[in-house]
């Protein structure tokens, strides 16, 4: 749950529209937060999707949330229910939602990986949700795992949420929408980044959010924008994903928009067996379906008598409205929704496939699988869960058992194939081995078995890995990838990380702990950054090897203006010269924040120690629309000397180099004032040197370009001297 502050517009109890009582803030966005709340009429839960103050009168925003209204139009299980747009006696205007209980993906992608079963069922139940919106022509455009609930965290209740996209073009934002962009970088399909959406769009982006949460981790898509676009154009790295999981991502996340799948529905044709051209056009084989064996024998049966089997062409499964019945040779202990197990094809049915499969002999064979595939995984503090192959009864009792021991899950299908004489007993060797390190995966694709596990237990790690070392795997191919980790963890070992993914300046760790971070301790980061997508992957990479710690990335996020400055300007220690801000439409009242409203009129002034008494000070705005104020020295202010500056005045002194409205006409001094054109943060530069900076003067006003290139060639004075450098940020809002 968001922890509230106490800017926040609703606080716990308050009652809005003397209906529902606001229990607590759920997340905050660009251009809205979203409130639980209860009706005292109905007692029903509520979601109160609120647009801030600053943009409740904006027309753009309104027609925005008007847009997400008409979502209640669309009736459909996997689609969050909306009602209508309401506004408070103060002006606020709210979207009325349904409440779901439940965790979102994005939080289940913290935890680590999710099964690939439990991903098909999901795929299967959003598809349908879209459906329903793409028959509307509707489409999502910010499909990511923040926006899809698992109510009552079962898969097989996944909620889409929040079509409502709202243009942010603030510093740092992390959604833009208009003819530009629509959607988050991590997730958006390759089209977004030139502003085509369609339904296969959504399609990519379903595809990237599962993909992810199959992983356990964000997309990478890179450190900055000309890494995004090539990343984007380049196909999703699937491998390791079981089938039939990876075929169908594959095919949901083709960069090209023409080589997906072309709706929702065609997914949703393949989740339930049909063929389909896999990403690299070759048709899926038609001998991969393993078909349980009681549903084989009714199709025996009721085929008619043939001398010989039928051609593939007319063989192909066809979908059914009638519910499946359960196999006697799949066990399932998970709830919800139960997908038809489709690797690419179907199996033929009939009387000589009955025959082939032993069907009417006194001991029938199993079905043959292939690729025989068998995940068994745990993730930190959550039971254990088995799905997928096993050679027979004696194996999968053995396995349920093991299973159901922590309260975990399984779905076993019986099956032979090119296995081992002794795979299920390696298997079960393999899990138990594994089975008391806090996380762990056992995959297996016939003989050839991925291991993983991770602990923070040194006896339990050297047990295992001994375990490994003495022949644990038996006859299966593979090695043991096992992780141990530090109780105690050097802030030493993330430095490289922090050098990797400094875009805008350098970043540091606030709390640096001389011993080391313990357990549980807060990983604190600080600095500034060129997006919140690289603010998002430093975090991602540090809660790598932080393991269970908490990261908090605290950084500020500047504008690329900002961070191009940041990247030329010379090197040099900060000092205690400081700068104001004030008031200039209200008497010069001192403004510490720095944050100005539109329509208001920033006064600046330079603050100089008693000690600073010679040299030069070059003082220049960097505005978020990226260009460069020189206020000192200037034309109409060519002295820059810190002796001119102070005029015979001892002491600390401060020099006004913005001025108020009223000042401006009397001297004829710089001033501004905010209008709602360029919001967001500008920098304050304060360079203190013994030469001037710059070999000419510099206009008054210039392009960040044209200002970086002049303090990196010859314009720059190479014999001045640089004594220190600081900087204050001055940011603008709307009202």
């Amino acid at each position: 749950m968001t922890e509230t502050r106490p800017g926040d517009l609703f606080q716990p109890g308050d009652l809005v529209n003397n209906t529902y009582r606001v229990e607590a803030i759920l997340g905050r966005g660009g251009t809205s937060d979203v409130y639980r709340a209860r009706s005292e009429i109905s007692g029903r839960l509520v979601a109160l999707k609120v647009l801030k103050a600053e943009f409740s009168t904006n027309e753009d925003y309104l027609l925005l949330l008007t847009r997400e209204e008409e979502m209640r139009e669309i009736r459909h299980d996997a689609i969050v229910r909306y009602s209508e747009n309401h506004r408070t006696a103060d002006g606020h205007v709210y979207l009325l939602i349904d409440y779901v209980d439940g965790p979102g993906m994005d939080k289940k992608l913290k935890q680590g990986p999710m099964l690939a079963d439990d991903l098909l069922v999901i795929c299967k139940r959003v598809c349908e949700g879209l459906q329903a919106a793409h028959e509307r022509n509707i489409y999502h455009r910010d499909l990511s795992p923040d926006n899809i609930l698992l109510r009552d965290d079962d898969p097989a209740q996944a909620v889409i949420i929040d079509f409502g996209i709202a243009k942010d073009t603030n510093p740092g934002a992390e959604t833009i929408v208009g003819n530009e962009f629509a959607g988050k970088y991590a997730y958006a399909a390759p089209e977004q980044l030139a502003g085509k959406t369609d339904a296969r769009t959504d399609i990519y982006s379903l595809g990237a959010s599962l993909l992810a949460n199959f992983r356990g981790k964000s997309p990478d898509i890179g450190r900055n924008p000309m890494e995004v676009v090539q990343k984007k154009a380049e196909p999703l790295d699937t491998e390791g994903v079981p089938e039939p999981l990876k075929s169908i991502l594959d095919k949901m996340t083709q960069p090209n928009p023409d080589d997906r799948f072309q709706s929702a529905a065609a997914v949703l044709a393949a989740l339930g067996g049909e063929p389909f051209d896999a990403a690299d056009n070759e048709p899926l084989s038609d001998a991969t379906v393993i078909v349980p064996l009681k549903a084989a024998a009714q199709d025996a049966a009721e085929a008619a008598p043939v001398t010989a089997p039928p051609p593939a062409s007319e063989t192909k499964t066809k979908p059914t409205s009638k519910p499946a019945q359960k196999s006697k040779t799949s066990e399932n202990k998970s709830s919800g929704l139960v997908l038809p197990l489709a690797i690419g094809g179907v199996l033929v049915a009939g009387l000589a496939g009955a025959f082939a499969m032993g069907l009417f002999s006194s001991e029938p064979t199993l079905p043959v699988a292939d690729p025989y595939r068998l995940s068994v995984a745990k993730a930190k503090d959550n039971p254990p869960r088995a799905v997928g192959f096993v050679p027979g009864d004696e194996i999968a009792t053995a396995l349920r058992g093991q299973m159901q021991e922590q309260n975990g899950s399984y779905d076993l299908t019986l099956a032979s194939g090119e296995i081992a004489e002794s795979w299920g007993q390696d298997v079960l060797a393999v899990v138990d081995a594994i089975d008391e390190m806090d996380s762990w995966r056992v995959s297996l694709n016939g003989n050839s078995a991925e291991v993983e596990g991770t602990t923070s237990s040194r006896p339990i790690y050297d047990a295992v890995q001994a375990a490994f070392d003495a022949g644990a795997m038996g006859a299966l191919n593979g090695e043991a990838n096992l992780t141990l980790e530090e109780i105690i963890l050097a802030p030493e070992q993330l430095d490289p990380i922090l050098n990797t993914y400094a875009d805008c300046g350098p970043l540091r760790l606030t709390n640096r702990p001389i011993a080391g971070y313990g357990p549980e301790s807060p990983v604190n980061v600080g600095g500034v950054m060129s997006s919140a997508e690289s603010r998002s992957a430093l975090a991602n990479a540090l809660s790598a090897v932080a393991g269970s710690r908490p990261v908090n990335v605290d950084v500020d996020l500047l504008n690329p203006t900002l961070c191009l400055i940041e990247s030329v300007l010379p090197k040099a220690p900060t000092s205690p010269i400081d700068v104001g801000f004030y008031q200039g439409d209200q008497d010069n009242t001192p403004n510490p924040t720095g944050e100005f409203l539109v329509g208001e009129n920033p006064v600046i002034d330079v603050e100089i120690p008693a000690d600073v008494s010679d040299g030069f000070l070059t003082v220049s705005v960097l505005d978020v629309s990226g260009n460069v104020f020189h206020l000192l020295p200037n034309l109409n202010r060519p002295d820059n000397s810190v002796d001119a500056l102070r005029d015979g005045q001892e002491g600390p002194i401060s020099i006004r180099v913005a001025y108020s409205i009223q000042e401006s006409r009397q001297n004829g001094g710089l001033a501004f004032r905010v209008d709602d054109s360029t919001l967001g943060k500008s920098k304050i530069l304060v360079i203190h040197s013994s030469e001037p900076l710059f070999n000419e003067m510099r206009p008054t006003s210039e392009s960040a370009i044209s200002y970086s290139e002049a303090l990196l060639d010859q314009d720059r004075n190479t014999s001045a001297r640089i004594y220190s450098l600081d900087s204050r940020i001055l940011e603008t809002l709307a009202r």
